[in-house]
């Protein structure tokens, strides 16, 4: 039998392609039959070929080439410089005094976290999308089954009527069908949008097996990974059915009294989803796990930012790691496990952020005060917004829905509003009260602003001396004005406001150096001291976990409040 043309899967020599396969060149990728190394050696270029045999293949690593000097392979790394480099750059003495390491154990540290970064994807990431895409298909069923129940209720009750209400039956379940519908649609793109994510995970996936198993170190060092991108869950997607009330047959009132479909909807709900490690779905329709407050809030862990001047503003970026900014152009990125800086960006106008958020996508959005501007960070590029005449940005954050909510102050410091944008179109404006009253006050002070979880708008407002809350529409519901005692004894002076998962909101307090939580009416429920020194900006973690900077000395302290 011909070797070319057997169906066994046999491996051949790449020279002659007759011989099985004994050796291989890692240097050059190719296989060889021992008859054909020697040809294979002293052909091409190519001079340092390193031949072994054919099972320890990949065995012999790859270093990259040098661009400067193209002869030369790179095994030592500048970390510095951030480059592979070769015995004629460190002869050079253009990397004198600089930090070196091996590039294998470069490369060490590049695997561990591609390892780490894989095992997250396998064990955390990948099952929890299963378990959301396995939530929203039950609720699809669930809506088919009540919106199915709904149905038959109203066609029940519609029996014991005559037959001029025959159009109105119709008309209130065509309603219905509109409705679900509509909100089906809407679960089946949501469902559609974690499919995709979970397939681009898979990928990610695969792609970080290959980078693990390649010998081609040129490759491996420039694998880089989206894995951050997965960890901001989807928002969860809630369908509010309707409601159906009748009413009793009266012939002259007949619309009135059959009774009429309540408005239907789909709430979203940032704090839904958390990361989990199995396949089991949660149960549909779950609201979050009703967390009490500690006794005693304890401090997990305090972060050291050396900055030179304030330290103002924190925002979460993961549960591993948050950004800060402080009273200079820069912002921080810090391992909160490690309290290392990770990484610094620097404002493009070279003005002190006012304030800082992280986007659903993970993006860094910050405001600049004097340049009247609302920029987004991706990649480490720093791209323009939203450009604001005659008003001036102070806070942002971003809303469950994914939208953006600016407060901004007019030019002449005489109006002060809330807006919502998309993107950068504008979609609501928020400024007054039913009675055509402002609902802040109108000067220049710091207010800072956030969304709870009940889709209320939350603003910190320090000239006013108080949290002034509002509903979705933009209606007022109340404003807080502190709580006596306090732990200082002094005046209610509010700065940085957030929320969590119960609805809480949480307001640092720097005149009585303390945190005040209140519940989503407005009710006092406790103060958080833990030797707090001027707190400032405020933000949670997924898990509950407080982050609070101190204006003075530049400090982040982690504290657990819930149980």
């Amino acid at each position: 039998m011909d070797p070319r043309t057997s169906a066994q899967d046999v491996i051949r020599c790449d020279l002659c392609e007759t011989a099985v396969v004994q050796m291989h060149c890692d240097t050059c990728f190719v296989n060889l039959c021992k008859a054909c190394v020697g040809e294979h050696i002293s052909t091409g270029e190519t001079k340092d070929h390193k031949v072994v045999k054919f099972q320890d293949r990949k065995s012999t690593p790859i270093y990259p080439r040098c661009p400067s000097h193209a002869k030369e392979r790179c095994e030592m790394y500048c970390k510095q410089c951030d480059n592979p480099v070769c015995s004629s750059c460190l002869a050079s003495k253009q990397h004198l005094r600089h930090e070196l390491s091996k590039v294998l154990q470069i490369v060490d540290d590049k695997k561990d976290i591609i390892r780490k970064e894989r095992n997250e994807l396998n064990e955390k990431i990948c099952p929890t999308y299963q378990d959301i895409a396995s939530d929203v298909q039950n609720r699809m069923s669930q809506l088919e089954k009540e919106y199915g129940d709904l149905s038959t209720a109203i066609t029940i009750h519609g029996e014991d009527w005559h037959r001029e209400i025959d159009r109105l039956v119709k008309k209130l379940k065509a309603e219905i069908d509109e409705m679900k519908n509509t909100q089906i649609q809407t679960l089946q793109k949501h469902l559609e949008e974690i499919n995709k994510k979970m397939s681009d995970i898979k990928k990610e996936i695969d792609s970080m097996e290959i980078a693990i198993e390649t010998n081609d170190l040129s490759k491996l060092l420039s694998v880089t990974s989206n894995v951050h991108t997965y960890r901001n869950l989807p928002h969860k997607i809630i369908p509010l059915l309707p409601k159906f009330v009748p009413g009793k047959i009266h012939q002259e009132e007949l619309n009135k009294l059959f009774g009429a479909l309540s408005p239907s909807s789909l709430s979203s709900d940032k704090h839904g989803y958390s990361m989990t490690t199995t396949q089991k779905s949660p149960e549909t329709g779950s609201s979050p796990p009703v967390k009490q407050l500690l006794d005693e809030p304890q401090t997990v862990t305090t972060i050291d930012t050396s900055n030179q001047y304030g330290l103002y503003n924190v925002a979460c970026l993961s549960d591993e790691k948050i950004w800060t900014s402080g009273g200079d152009n820069t912002m921080k990125l810090f391992s909160i496990n490690q309290g290392s800086l990770l990484k610094s960006i620097i404002t493009k106008s070279g003005n002190e952020p006012c304030d800082i958020a992280v986007t659903k996508r993970g993006d860094l959005v910050y405001t600049d005060y004097r340049y009247r501007t609302v920029n987004i960070v991706k990649k480490e590029k720093i791209k323009e917004m939203i450009r604001l005449q005659n008003w001036k940005p102070q806070d942002v954050c971003s809303t469950s829905s994914g939208d953006l909510l600016v407060i901004m102050d007019s030019d002449d410091d005489k109006q002060t509003k809330v807006v919502r944008y998309s993107g950068s179109t504008e979609k609501q404006t928020i400024q007054f009260d039913d009675k055509d009253k402002p609902l802040y006050s109108l000067d220049s002070y710091k207010k800072y602003i956030t969304e709870n979880k009940n889709l209320d708008i939350c603003v910190s407002n320090w000239g006013a001396k108080a949290v002034v809350v509002v509903n979705q529409a933009g209606k007022l519901r109340f404003r807080y004005t502190g709580h006596t005692p306090a732990p200082k004894n002094k005046p209610f002076n509010p700065q940085g406001i957030t929320t969590d998962s119960q609805s809480h909101i949480l307001t640092a307090d720097d005149n009585n150096h303390c945190v005040h939580i209140i519940d989503q009416d407005g009710q006092f429920l406790c103060y958080i001291v833990c030797g707090l020194s001027f707190p400032w900006g405020l933000c949670t973690d997924t898990n509950d976990n407080l982050f609070v900077t101190q204006e003075r000395n530049k400090q982040v302290k982690k504290i657990k409040y819930l149980q």
